[in-house]
C-alpha cells in the first residue's frame, strides 16, 4: 500500500519491500536501458548506481545537477545520468524515501512517457516502513525566482501543494492551470498518467541538437498543426499542464526531503525548477528540517 496523506505512516521513512525491474529506451539518447529498484537502508535516500561503470553511485541531489535542457540530468565526477525527473517524481509523490536504483546506461528509460509505469512498478514492489522518523523540509519564508515571463515561487504551507500554469501557442493547448495538494492518491489519479509531449514543428530542431533520439508516439504526445497525432488522443484535456506538474514534483525531489510548502510555477521548466531548489538550499534562513513530531510539539496539536 502507498502512504496516506497524513497519519502515523507519514512519520516514518519508507523503502520498497522487494526488488523490481524495468527496461526500455532512453528518450533523448535512444539507448536500450535496464533498471532495477532495490530496497535501501533508512537514511540512505535515493541513489542511482551505474552498474555498467563498476557500480558508480550518484545521489539524487541538487548538488549533482548537471544539465536541465529538456530533461534533468545528474553528474558526479564526469559520470552522467539523464532524464531522472519522471522516476524521481513517482518516488517522491508515493512516499519512497530510500531506494537503490541500479541502471546500466546513462539515461533512465522513458517507458510510456508518463510516471504511471513507475507507479505500477512501485505497487508491485510494495512499501516497507522503516524505524527512522521522516524529516521534512518546511519552508518558513517565501522564495521566488523569475526570468522574464517565467516565474516560480514557494511560500509556507502545512502541506505539499503545487500550482502549475502553462501557456503554449497551439490551438489544442493554450493557457492551462492546475493546482493540487500532492498525496499518493491524487498523484496516481491526476498526475502520474500524464505523458511528456512535443510539437511537430519543433522535432527537427530537437533532433539537430542530438535530442529525442528515442522518441515515438509510444512514449510521447505529439501535437500536429491542428490535431494530436497519437492514436487515442490525450489522456486529459490539459495533459501538458499535468505533465509539467509531474516534472516539477520530480525536480523538487532533488531537495532530498519531502516538502512542506506551496509552489507556484508559471511558464517554468526544468531550469527554473532547479533554480528554485538551488536558491532554497543556499539560504538556510528560508527553511527548517523537521519531523512531524516536532511540528506537533511546536503547534501544541496533531500535525496535518
Amino acid at each position: 500500500m502507498f502512504l496516506p496523506a497524513n497519519g502515523s505512516a507519514a512519520r516514518y521513512e519508507h523503502t520498497i519491500k522487494r526488488p523490481v525491474d524495468a527496461s526500455g529506451v532512453g528518450l533523448h539518447y535512444g539507448v536500450a536501458v535496464n533498471l532495477r529498484l532495490a530496497p535501501a537502508a533508512a537514511g540512505q535516500g535515493v541513489v542511482f548506481v551505474r552498474t555498467d561503470l563498476d557500480d558508480f553511485s550518484i545521489r539524487a541531489s541538487w548538488r549533482h545537477v548537471a544539465k536541465v535542457s529538456f530533461a534533468t540530468s545528474l553528474m558526479r565526477q564526469s559520470v552522467l545520468l539523464s532524464t531522472t525527473e519522471h522516476l524521481l517524481s513517482s518516488l517522491r509523490a508515493l512516499g519512497v524515501d530510500n531506494v537503490r536504483i541500479e541502471i546500466d546506461q546513462l539515461e533512465v528509460p522513458i517507458l510510456d512517457g508518463s510516471a504511471l509505469p513507475w507507479a505500477d512498478l512501485l505497487r508491485e514492489a510494495g512499501m516497507r516502513k522503516q524505524r527512522r522518523h521522516r524529516r521534512y523540509l518546511r519552508v518558513i519564508r517565501p522564495v521566488e525566482v523569475s526570468d522574464g515571463e517565467k516565474r516560480i515561487s514557494i511560500e509556507p504551507a502545512q502541506e505539499f501543494r503545487v500550482v502549475c500554469e502553462t501557456r503554449y501557442p497551439h490551438p489544442l493547448v493554450g493557457p492551462q492551470r492546475m493546482e493540487l495538494t500532492v498525496t499518493p492518491q491524487a498523484y496516481l489519479e491526476a498526475i502520474a498518467p500524464a505523458r511528456t509531449f512535443g510539437f511537430v514543428q519543433d522535432l527537427d530542431q530537437l533532433r539537430d541538437q542530438g535530442l529525442i533520439r528515442g522518441a515515438s508516439l509510444e512514449n510521447a504526445v505529439c501535437f500536429g498543426t491542428d490535431s494530436v497525432l497519437n492514436e487515442g488522443g490525450l489522456r486529459f484535456a490539459d495533459e501538458p499542464c499535468r505533465h509539467k506538474l509531474l516534472d516539477l514534483i520530480g525536480d523538487l525531489a532533488l531537495l532530498g526531503y519531502p516538502l512542506l510548502g506551496r509552489v507556484v510555477a508559471s511558464r517554468a521548466g526544468h531550469a527554473m525548477h532547479v533554480a528554485l531548489v538551488d536558491r532554497i538550499m543556499h539560504d538556510p534562513s528560508c527553511y527548517e528540517i523537521v519531523t512531524l513530531d516536532q511540528l506537533e510539539a511546536a503547534a501544541g496539536a496533531p500535525a496535518a
